[in-house]
């Protein structure tokens, strides 16, 4: 395969026009030439942050309603998923982890590349969308049954009893931990983050707010070093409050992720989420008490209202939607525009829309 003419944005060189050869599965050639583009070329979108799309709901899916979630996140540019759990029984995450783990063994390729447990190990108080019920604290016994090859992010509140214990075994296991859902103070963040937590989950949303005499979760997401989950839907985030952490935290600290429900591209209506009922109103989904349950967001929209909102360039969007993901989950062979690397690439217009999406070396979406 060849991609002609088009702007290469990478993250880390920058953005040049170039042609582009794929042989079997992976970049072979790039090509400097200058000059006009007729499309400009992406790192494929990673999005490790999604509960569902097109009815399929990441807690009662079967093979089925993934492949048909995943030709969805194709249309929108994605490369690379995490199926994201809500707060659930034991034998509830395992199911959903095991699912996701035979789906990917049957695939030569696929966007699906594991699991992010978001919960049950969280603060009730800031359980947001989260069914209280299924809420608990961790222990060694059921961190160990519930953790396979599969689960890449866990998402966990470092105040909750339990937290110290097991967070050595998860590090241990290489999985990523985000703090999330949390009323911690500054000084238990701090402490999480230099015990291996370099993450946030949905920043700022489930945690505690900034007070000028106890800074909490959002002083922690400004000042220590983590990795940012931001939902840039104008609902969760005000356009104003995405500048800020971009001007204060810059381009290198931010993850965009949907955080998608199953509503995502449907109609207005009522919806399940862990057993809760949700309402879809002009594309924002709440609890009955009003509570943000989700978003119906996509990565492409995402793009583009980052982009709108910040002023970035082009190689600081390759950044928020595909390498600092990539990057916070150790993985070293996708995200850039390299020879060797995993031909994961979007292909878009000049306005943002995606053209193409490439798997792997293969066209698995062209737009009509």
């Amino acid at each position: 395969m060849e991609l002609e003419r088009i702007l290469v944005v990478d993250p880390i060189d920058g953005e040049y026009t170039a042609d582009v050869r794929i042989s079997g599965s992976k970049i072979e050639s790039i090509k400097k030439t200058g000059g006009d583009f007729r499309s400009i070329a992406m790192p494929g979108f990673v999005d490790t942050h999604s509960h569902g799309a097109l009815g399929i709901n990441c807690m009662t899916m079967n093979h089925e309603g993934l492949e048909k979630w995943e030709e969805f996140a194709q249309s929108h540019g994605v490369t690379y998923l995490l199926p994201t759990t809500v707060s659930a029984s034991e034998e509830g995450m395992k199911r959903v982890a095991d699912l996701v783990s035979k789906y990917i063994s049957d695939r030569s390729r696929t966007v699906v590349h594991g699991v992010h447990f978001e919960g049950p190990y969280i603060n009730p108080k800031k359980k947001g969308a989260q069914n209280p019920e299924a809420i608990r604290q961790p222990t060694l016994s059921e961190i160990n049954s519930v953790l396979s090859d599969v689960v890449m992010i866990i998402t966990m509140a470092p105040e909750v009893g339990g937290f110290l214990e097991v967070l050595p075994e998860i590090i241990k296991r290489e999985i990523t931990v985000s703090i999330g859902h949390t009323d911690a103070t500054y000084n238990q963040i701090k402490a999480a983050y230099k015990l291996g937590a370099r993450r946030m989950t949905h920043f700022p949303n489930g945690m505690n707010t900034l007070h000028h005499r106890e800074i909490g979760c959002v002083g922690a997401g400004f000042l220590l070093p983590l990795n940012l989950e931001m939902i840039v839907d104008g609902v969760h985030t005000t356009p104003e409050f995405v500048e800020m952490v971009y001007k204060i935290r810059g381009s290198e600290a931010i993850i965009l992720v949907t955080d998608s429900l199953d509503a995502t591209g449907l109609d207005n209506g009522i919806y399940d989420l862990g057993g809760l009922r949700v309402e879809v109103k002009d594309n924002v989904a709440t609890l009955e008490d009003g509570t943000l349950a989700g978003s119906t967001l996509t990565m492409d929209k995402a793009i583009r209202n980052f982009k709108r909102w910040t002023g970035c360039n082009f190689q600081e969007l390759a950044k928020v939607s595909s390498y600092n993901a990539l990057k916070n989950l150790g993985i070293s062979n996708r995200g850039r525009f390299k020879e060797g690397m995993i031909a994961d690439i979007v292909l878009l217009s000049k306005e943002l829309e995606v053209e193409e999406t490439i798997l792997a070396g293969k066209s698995v979406f062209i737009s009509k």
